[in-house]
């Protein structure tokens, strides 16, 4: 699909230091910055307003840990697992999550901006009340996602498998969801105005608005 805005790219220095989370548990002010972070467990872990920037983050491992109000700008994460990790509050800018694992994430109230999910698991997930602004999810998994009283500007649904996601209170005006599968959604007639889908979808939405086809 070619997008109808411009997505900004994270913007990643060719020399990074290597880093590792458990240098900046104990700090008041926890800052990484042009780091790279590999091949590493940090299970559990919590550092709440961590600022990390201009960074590579590869085969890590953060289950259910916590990163409340992180403030997370040029980033890049691969091949990592972060389930049910919490980045609820945060500000997230230019960040592409590749062949992750985010089950249960929780993103709620945060505003994202410019940010790629693609070929990710994330069923489960949490996006209340969160603003999402030029994002993209391509070949993921969103099974039971939660976008409950989401804000949606200029969003991409590439070829994902949307199945029992809750959009409830979320407007999805300009959003093109024709690629996607699902058996069931959760929305409200009110908030499909303008929602792009295909032939088949559209069938069942007329259902959902008490409409009869007639053959």
């Amino acid at each position: 699909m070619t997008l109808n805005f411009k997505m900004e790219r994270p913007k990643i220095p060719k020399d990074l230091k290597e880093g590792n989370f458990q240098d900046v548990f104990n700090d008041e002010d926890p800052y990484m910055c042009n780091c790279l972070i590999s091949n590493t467990e940090a299970d559990y872990a919590e550092i709440d307003k961590l600022t990390l920037s201009k960074a590579v983050i590869n085969h890590v491992r953060l289950v259910n840990a916590s990163f409340k109000r992180i403030d997370l700008t040029d980033a890049v994460f691969e091949n990592c697992d972060l389930s049910n990790v919490d980045l609820s509050e945060g500000n997230l800018n230019r960040v592409v999550f590749k062949d992750c694992k985010l089950m249960g994430l929780n993103v709620s109230e945060a505003n994202l901006g410019n940010v790629t999910f693609e070929n990710c698991l994330l069923n489960l997930a949490d996006f209340v009340d969160a603003r999402l602004k030029h994002i993209q999810f391509e070949r993921s998994s969103l099974q039971n996602v939660n976008f409950y009283d989401a804000r949606f500007n200029k969003i991409i649904f590439e070829q994902c498998d949307l199945n029992r996601a809750d959009f409830t209170g979320t407007a999805l005006k300009g959003i093109d969801i024709s690629s996607c599968h699902y058996d069931q959604l959760s929305v409200e007639p009110g908030n499909l105005e303008g929602c792009v889908v295909s032939s088949e979808q559209a069938i069942g939405f007329a259902a959902l608005l008490g409409l009869r086809i007639k053959e």
